[in-house]
């Protein structure tokens, strides 16, 4: 199996961070094979849309002859969802929603013709399906008989992975950090664990006539990173 484990939050100890590693664990108990590309968009933030990138999506004539170099991030980022049979993002709630380093990542693989395109009815996914968990952190309530503010962050999140195709989603909240001392932390993220559905994932790793997937001897964690350096005028 392989798993693209992302993470959002600017914070290396973050509540955010340990809840997707966290999930990994799980997922490693299903699958102890299991090859991971970690994209660390806290640590290794993604450049905001680019003028040339922007030029490319303009219009149909200027995706059908983009500038050059304009996709070549895009398009690397996308390889990595599509080689993924499982995706782990960890997210912190900023500001009611989602980071801008997670946006960019979002902005760069939502892409018309190539991961999604659009109907008289709507945008319609061209990737397979496959299990998105998404481990949420959040200084404050907003889900629940606490909650005392909008939730911005799981509707448009779910749309913008819908779009693409990728549907089966499990968001995983953890509430209320603001207020967890370090010795309440570990017992909330059992907590938020505990509805943690692994069924659809066990359901991959038996269905047979499956492609090869990477080795773990392939270290795709070692190249995860470059990506978002390699493409020209990335930074």
């Amino acid at each position: 199996m392989n798993i693209l484990h992302i993470d959002s939050s600017p914070r290396q100890g973050s509540h955010s961070r340990q809840l997707s590693a966290a999930i990994i664990e799980k997922l490693l108990e299903v699958a102890p094979g299991a090859s991971i590309i970690r994209r660390d968009l806290g640590a290794e933030p993604l450049p905001q849309t680019e003028a040339l990138y922007a030029v490319a999506l303009a219009s149909p004539a200027t995706l059908a002859a983009p500038p050059m170099g304009s996709l070549d991030l895009s398009e690397a980022l996308i390889r990595e969802v599509e080689a993924a049979d499982v995706i782990v993002i960890g997210t912190p709630m900023h500001n009611l929603t989602i980071p801008s380093v997670l946006k960019a990542w979002i902005d760069q693989i939502l892409r018309v013709g190539r991961t999604m395109k659009s109907t008289p009815s709507g945008k319609v996914g061209m990737l397979r399906d496959r299990p998105v968990y998404i481990g949420v952190a959040s200084g404050g309530f907003f889900t629940g008989e606490r909650a005392n503010q909008p939730d911005f962050l799981t509707p448009y999140l779910s749309l913008a992975l819908s779009s693409i195709g990728l549907r089966t989603q499990q968001f995983l909240p953890l509430q209320g950090t603001a207020f967890l001392d370090r010795s309440q932390a570990p017992l909330a993220r059992d907590k938020a664990l505990a509805a943690l559905d692994l069924t659809v994932t066990k359901e991959i790793r038996a269905a047979p006539g499956r492609p090869e997937l990477l080795s773990s001897t392939d270290r795709p964690c070692r190249d995860a990173t470059l990506l978002s350096r390699a493409s020209p005028g990335a930074f």
